[in-house]
This record gives structure tokens, sequence and C-alpha cells, in this order.
């Protein structure tokens, strides 16, 4: 692989990436952030997310055993939402966005990660992911689920206790949209896109992370974030309900590993933002669509630097420093037992 700058391209949007490997050697003079302290309570009274307490609206969150899903108090998109559409000439336009924001827990206990939960934990919050994702699939104005987390102050979580959130969109968003144009536009060569990427993979090695028996973890071959990574079912599957049970144990295990290996890497709870990206909910079929999970870590060098999208990146192109083959070998080589 080239160790001078080039450029990647996305296979899932078409974009490049540059990739400058030089400039893992320039000296760091920038923002550093505070090490926040890593022990929490297993249970914590101010938390609005712990069992029995007053969240911010005024409900209850009641004394759950194991996941808990409510409507997000504070929603971004609303179900009741009325059409409405502006046009000012050929110019400007807007559209009320009809949806349905709800918040999972995937724990009573305030003090655990979901890569600190054991197993049987992790396979329920998989069936409550399926169980979300089949309900709110089924309202005939829904066109795409997103379930996703945003893990640690860095990317944005309000709140330490260990949740997710699924957001339902009466349209379908600009970033699935981008990949369904990809995989569908693949589909002339008679097979999958995600499909035949992950052969490459399996077969290089290279930027494999953990993988299983059912699901494979990778650092894409395209990667922005220093340690991003994609995980894919072996199994060609469009989406969580279709996986059977032995793949939703393997899809649990491999989540649990890989989440292990980034606390391992800079010896801190790791921040990143996850979610699942499965086909529009549009009634129509999909075969060219492969799930996936993207996890987007903003970790650099440490714990305390972070990656910044900024100047060339905001007005070029994605760009990294450290290769993802450099990432996926520093990440091969934690434990995650």
């Amino acid at each position: 692989m080239f160790s001078a700058p080039h450029r990647r391209l996305n296979l899932l949007t078409g974009e490049s990436i540059l990739v400058s490997p030089q400039r893992t050697a320039r000296p760091w003079q920038g923002q550093e952030e505070a090490r926040l302290a890593e022990d929490r309570p297993r249970y914590d009274p101010a938390c609005y997310l712990c069992p029995g307490n007053i969240r911010a609206a005024g409900a209850r969150t009641p004394d759950y055993r194991t996941t808990f899903v409510f409507d997000n108090d504070f929603a971004a998109l609303h179900p009741d939402t009325p059409p409405e559409r502006f046009e000012h000439g050929s110019l400007l336009e807007a559209d009320s966005e009809r949806g349905v924001c709800r918040v999972a827990c995937f724990s009573p206990r305030h003090d655990l990660t979901l890569g600190q939960m054991d197993l049987k934990a992790i396979r329920h919050v998989v069936d409550t992911w399926t169980d979300q994702y089949l309900e709110l699939s089924a309202l005939d104005w829904v066109n795409h689920v997103l379930i996703f987390e945003n893990r640690g102050a860095l990317m944005g979580a309000s709140n330490p206790h260990p949740h997710g959130q699924i957001w339902a969109n009466q349209r379908l968003p600009s970033e699935p949209a981008l990949e369904l144009d990809r995989q569908r536009a693949y589909g002339h060569h008679g097979s999958c896109l995600l499909c035949d990427y992950l052969t490459v993979e399996l077969n290089e090695q290279e930027r494999v992370v953990c993988q299983n028996s059912q699901f494979v973890a990778v650092v894409p071959f395209w990667a922005t974030w220093p340690y991003e990574t994609l995980v894919l079912p072996r199994r060609h599957a469009g989406a969580l309900p279709d996986l059977g049970n032995d793949e939703r144990d393997g899809l649990a295990d491999i989540l649990g590993r890989l989440i292990r290996r980034y606390d391992l890497l800079f010896a801190a709870t790791f921040p990143y933002s996850m979610g699942f990206h499965q086909p529009p909910t549009d009634g129509a079929d999909h075969p060219e669509w492969h799930l996936h999970a993207h996890f987007y870590p903003p970790l650099l060098r440490s714990a305390t630097v972070r990656k910044f999208v900024a100047g060339y990146e905001l007005l070029a192109q994605p760009a990294r420093d450290i290769t993802p083959e450099s990432a996926a070998q520093q990440l091969q080589a934690l434990p995650d037992q």
C-alpha cells in the first residue's frame, strides 16, 4: 500500500478520502481534552435514566430490569407534525418532516457500558433493537429507521447511563440514500457490494479487527475516522429482523469484543458514534442492501487528543493521517475477552 499521500474511494458513498501517512510524525500542540473520571455508581439518584427516577420532563422512569425504551422527552421529530411545504421560486424549498425519536436504555445499571455487559445482556439489547425496528417500520408513513448510540461526552452524549437512540423518519435521510444508490448501482455485477467487499477483506485479513462465525469487524479500506470500523454479517442479510438466533448471538458477541478492544486501546472508555444502516422501510424490496454497523470514534493519538474535522476536510474532502491498515493492526493486537 502507498506510503505517500493518496486518495481512496468510499464504496458506500462514492466520495474520496485523502490519506496522508507522513503526517503522523507531526508534533501536537493543539487542543487536549480533559480526562473524565471513569468511576460511576451502580445507581445514581440524579440520573434520569436510572430505574425509578424522575426525568427532566416530569415522567418517572419505571423500575426496569433489562432494557427500557421510551419516547424521547425532548424529541427532534414528532409523529403528528402536519404536512407543510415552503417554496421561493426554484431556489428555496423546505418540507415538514414527521418522525419518532426514542431512547433505549441498555441496562438498569448506571456503571456499565455496552462492552462491559455480559453476552446475554447484549443479546437482549440486540433483540430490543430488532423489536423496535419491526414496530416502527410497520408505520405506513415511516420510510427509514436508524438505531444508534452516542457514547461519551466527546460524542455529545448528555448522560453517561448506557443507552442509545432510535429515530424513525418520514423520508430517507441523506447518508442512507447515498448508500442505497451505491449498493443498487453495484447490482449490475450480479452480486452484493458488501458481500464482495467482505470477501476481499477476509482474503487479505489486513484490516480485519475481530470475527466470529456470523460477523466480521473491519477497519474499512476507506475509513475517515482514525479507528473507524465496519461490522458486517457474513451471510447476506438486509436488516436486523433477517438475522437468525445464532446470528443475533454472533452480533452480540462481536459488539462486545470490538468495544472492549476500543476501551483497551487508550486505557479509557472509548467515545464513539455507532449506528446500524438498514434498508428503507418503504414497502419495496431491497435485495441490494447488506446490513452493516458503522463505528465512528473521534480519538486520534490518546484518550485526550481527538481528531478535528476542519479546514480542508470541511471545505474539500475527508482526510486522515494514520492509515486504516495501521489502525487495524493496533486494534488486532488487543485482547477482547
